[in-house]
């Protein structure tokens, strides 16, 4: 079953590249007590991905963090290593948390896993965008296969 409005986000693990290494991070370090912006994604360094998902957050950084919003968090089906290097090669900084969910274990847990077999890619996740309140999710855009409209930057600002 897909994450809905008013559902609570799922105890889970993710990972992500700190200084010294990858690092273990809780969704309820993630989440809890803030307002979080999460994006989901099929891949690090894809096309769209790279072009116009990433980059969006993080130029709508400061307009975002008007509305209220404490995290903006990145999730992809990568390892930790990979979200680090394309995170750096956007300059996404300090603005977006890069989070690896290697296994797909958030994105299934989420109802918002996707098999990109036919790609080569595996599991993945679908491409996303929520918003959550003290973990609580407030509002759900999961894109059509191949679309890119609602899970924008710029749609979540209209959101908030």
């Amino acid at each position: 079953m897909t994450i809905a409005k008013g559902d609570k986000i799922p105890a889970g693990k993710l990972r992500t590249l700190t200084a010294d290494g990858p690092k273990d991070i809780t969704t309820d370090e993630i989440f809890a007590g803030k307002t979080v912006v999460l994006f989901g994604l099929p891949g690090a360094f894809t096309p769209t991905c790279s072009a116009k998902h990433l980059p969006g957050f993080i130029e709508k950084f400061d307009a975002l963090k008007a509305k209220g919003v404490d995290t903006i968090a990145c999730v992809s089906v990568n390892d930790a290593f990979v979200m680090g290097a394309w995170g750096k090669s956007q300059d996404a900084g300090d603005k977006v948390l890069m989070l690896a969910d290697g296994n797909a274990d958030f994105a299934k847990s989420l109802g918002l896993d996707a098999d990109f077999s036919a790609y080569g890619m595996g599991t993945r996740s679908k491409r996303f965008s929520l918003v959550a309140k003290d973990g609580v999710v407030t509002e759900v855009n999961v894109e059509a296969q191949g679309a890119f409209e609602v899970s924008t930057a710029d749609h979540v600002l209209g959101q908030l």
